[in-house]
């Protein structure tokens, strides 16, 4: 689909599909009706942090609200704890008014790098905070070597997988996920 099915413009030439005016810009372009209409213009970025320890509760409490949580294990505060602990730079957060509003895990094992938990409140949605988010990841996990990015995102999760497809990501049809639990 083009941008004209939004701002009433075809897409210009050289841009990703979906976007015909520069990130973070408004569109100021006339409909064919005539009458101006706008892309919702972004603010600037927002600011990505690592978050910390004490921040397993909110994390928890986030997470229970803005993630999937769909046949996936229940978080828990010392599993969390534990992820900080081993890898401190690994959950990157945004906030607003000092309250978490979006998440992602940007695991490394020092071979593979996965993005997961990619979360955005749903009250803060449309604002660039998963682009954000992915951009410092993306950038975390590729200066300690990665060479490829994958993501976790469960099945039906359609809100999810049309912002990984945004991002450029593509499902993988030869490979299926297979799991054990520990326990």
């Amino acid at each position: 689909m083009g941008c004209l099915a939004r701002t009433g413009h075809p897409a210009r030439t050289g841009r990703r599909q979906g976007r015909c005016c520069p990130r973070r810009s408004a569109c100021s372009r006339r409909s064919r009706s005539g009458a101006r209409r706008y892309r919702r213009t972004m603010s600037p970025s927002p600011a990505v942090e690592t978050a910390t320890l004490a921040d397993v509760d909110a994390l928890l409490a986030f997470w229970a609200v803005a993630g999937e949580n769909d046949a996936r294990p229940s978080d828990s505060a010392p599993v969390v704890e534990a992820l900080l602990r081993r890898d401190p730079e690994a959950v990157l957060v945004v906030r607003s008014h000092g309250r978490i509003v979006g998440t992602v895990i940007a695991g490394w094992d020092g071979w593979r790098a996965h993005l997961y938990r990619l979360a955005v409140h749903p009250d803060h949605r449309r604002q660039g905070i998963a682009g954000a988010l992915l951009d410092a990841a993306e950038d975390r996990l590729r200066a300690l070597g990665a060479g490829r990015f994958d993501a976790m995102v469960l099945e039906g999760n359609d809100l999810g997988a049309s912002a990984w497809v945004a991002r450029g990501y593509a499902p993988q049809p030869e490979w299926r996920r297979w799991v054990r639990h520990s326990t």
